[in-house]
């Protein structure tokens, strides 16, 4: 689920601190595909930080929230007999609209993240799916394929699709607490990681009313809790967990079924029980 987005926002990150891709730049001049649509004048920043003003509703109980369309596009199954919409990912980031200001409130919307793994793959000349391999996959010692959905045409699901083993997810977990390093091997720059624990606009996040994450920011598709230990994760919709803790040099990588669909329900108790474990860390190792 959305713990896929962390890995999406890992590679832009990558690519900004390589000087690939200009945090500055405005995703219709990457691609003008998006021109004329809601993305056209956010910057990769925005994207990152997800501070886009979109009309679009992630909420999964309307039955007339825009989620809806949006999985229709995505099927790659055939659509049903009758169906106009668009039949791809990218076809339906072109029809999305403005609403607000873009970089004025954060956001949670798994939209930016498609749209920024486009802009990664028109940078890169590679899909999410191959740069995640070639980049990481290949070379954190996997034990297992990882494997992403895809839509009618192939392209992978950046916001949400990917599906890995357990120990593989702390192994990527392990790499991003050595900000890059893994078997005494550097596979990105320490500044990719060190803009993802600086997080993003906190004003930004704290008008979005995330009451189990007070203080909280966003960037690079990770949840900063900015908390004593600067502790930091990626986060999936029903508790699925990357969880990193610098301060007790701590990886805790979770996977979940929560019955509800929104972390809200299962934070009061996950997060204190994530910072019980660290501090029981920082006391055996003291």
């Amino acid at each position: 689920m959305s713990v896929t987005k962390s890995m999406t926002g890992l590679l832009g990150e990558i690519l900004v601190a390589e000087g690939a891709l200009d945090e500055e730049a405005l995703v219709g001049d990457i691609l003008p595909e998006l021109a004329d649509s809601a993305f056209g004048d956010a910057t990769v920043q925005q994207l990152l930080e997800m501070t886009t003003g979109l009309a679009y509703s992630e909420d999964y109980s309307d039955p007339n929230a825009e989620i809806w369309a949006y999985n229709a596009a995505a099927s790659p199954l055939p659509k049903p007999e009758g169906y106009s919409g668009p039949r791809t990912y990218y076809e339906y980031l072109a029809t999305v609209q403005p609403e607000g200001e873009h970089g004025q409130v954060f956001g949670y919307k798994t939209i930016n993240t498609d749209a920024l793994g486009w802009v990664i793959a028109r940078t890169t000349g590679e899909s999410v799916t191959s740069l995640l391999s070639s980049r990481i996959w290949q070379r954190i010692g996997a034990e297992q394929d990882g494997y992403f959905t895809v839509d009618s045409i192939g392209t992978p699901f950046a916001g949400g699709g990917l599906s890995a083993g357990l120990r593989d997810m702390a192994r990527v977990g392990q790499l991003v607490l050595s900000e890059g390093v893994i078997n005494g091997e550097r596979l990105f720059p320490a500044a990719a990681v060190e803009r993802i624990r600086q997080g993003g606009d906190r004003q930004a996040f704290a008008a979005a009313g995330y009451r189990t994450l007070p203080g909280g920011s966003y960037r690079g598709m990770w949840w900063s809790l900015h908390n004593d230990h600067g502790a930091f994760a990626a986060r999936g919709v029903h508790g699925q967990t990357i969880y990193i803790d610098p301060t007790a040099e701590m990886v805790i990588v979770r996977f979940a079924s929560h019955p509800v669909a929104g972390n809200a329900a299962n934070d009061p108790s996950s997060l204190p029980a994530y910072q019980a474990v660290a501090e029981y860390l920082l006391e055996k190792a003291h």
